[in-house]
C-alpha cells in the first residue's frame, strides 16, 4: 500500500480512538450512585481571576460511598467552591464546617438511573457519529487518490480496512456503553 494510503489509516484510527477516550471521559461525568472524585471532574472555581479544576484548589476525598469532601487549600476558598458546585447543576448541595465542605451524594432513584442511562445512550450515539465522521473523511480521502491514479484495487482494500476499523470502534462503544448502563442501574 502506499505511504499516502497508511497516513490516511493512521490518522484515522488515531480520530477514533480520540472518540473513544472522549467517551470514556463523558462517562465518567455521569454518575452511577455511589461517590467519586471524578463527579466533580467538570467543576472549575475562580481562583484570583483564572478559572481552576476543583482538584487544583482543594483536597477531594471519598470517606464513603455517599459522601465526598473538600478541604480547600486556603480558607478563604470555601465559599466560591460552593458557589462553583452550584453553578455546576450537578444535583449537589455542598455544606461547609468552617474548614471542609461535605457533599452526601443522594441515592439514586429508579427514574434518575433511567435518565442518567438515556444520558450514556446519547452519549455513545455522539460517539458513534464521531467514528462515522472519521470513516467519511477517510473515504474520501481515499477517493481522492483514486482519482489522483492509484490503484482502484489498492484503494477498495483501503475503503475495507476503514470500515474494518469503524466496526471494532463501533463495538468498543457498545461495550463501553453495555458496562455503563449495567454500572448506573446497580441498586
Amino acid at each position: 500500500m502506499t505511504e499516502e494510503i497508511e497516513f490516511i489509516l493512521d490518522s484515522t484510527q488515531e480520530s477514533m480512538e480520540g472518540t473513544i477516550a472522549h467517551l470514556e471521559k463523558s462517562f465518567l461525568n455521569i454518575r452511577a450512585g455511589k461517590a467519586s472524585p471524578a463527579m466533580l471532574g467538570s467543576v472549575f472555581v475562580d481562583y484570583y481571576g483564572s478559572a481552576s479544576p476543583l482538584s487544583q484548589v482543594s483536597k477531594i476525598s471519598v470517606p464513603d460511598a455517599r459522601t465526598i469532601t473538600l478541604q480547600p487549600f486556603e480558607k478563604n476558598m470555601l465559599h466560591p467552591i460552593e458557589k462553583a458546585i452550584m453553578i455546576a447543576n450537578l444535583g449537589f448541595n455542598p455544606m461547609n464546617n468552617g474548614d471542609v465542605i461535605i457533599i452526601s451524594v443522594p441515592p439514586l432513584t429508579e427514574d434518575r438511573r433511567r435518565e442518567l442511562a438515556k444520558q450514556a445512550k446519547a452519549e455513545a450515539e455522539d460517539a458513534k457519529i464521531g467514528i462515522r465522521n472519521a470513516r467519511k473523511d477517510a473515504n474520501t480521502e481515499i477517493k481522492k487518490l483514486e482519482k489522483d491514479g492509484t490503484s482502484e484495487d489498492i484503494c477498495k482494500k483501503a475503503e475495507e480496512e476503514v470500515q474494518s476499523l469503524t466496526n471494532s470502534f463501533i463495538k468498543k462503544i457498545d461495550e463501553h456503553l453495555v458496562h455503563k448502563e449495567a454500572e448506573i442501574m446497580k441498586v
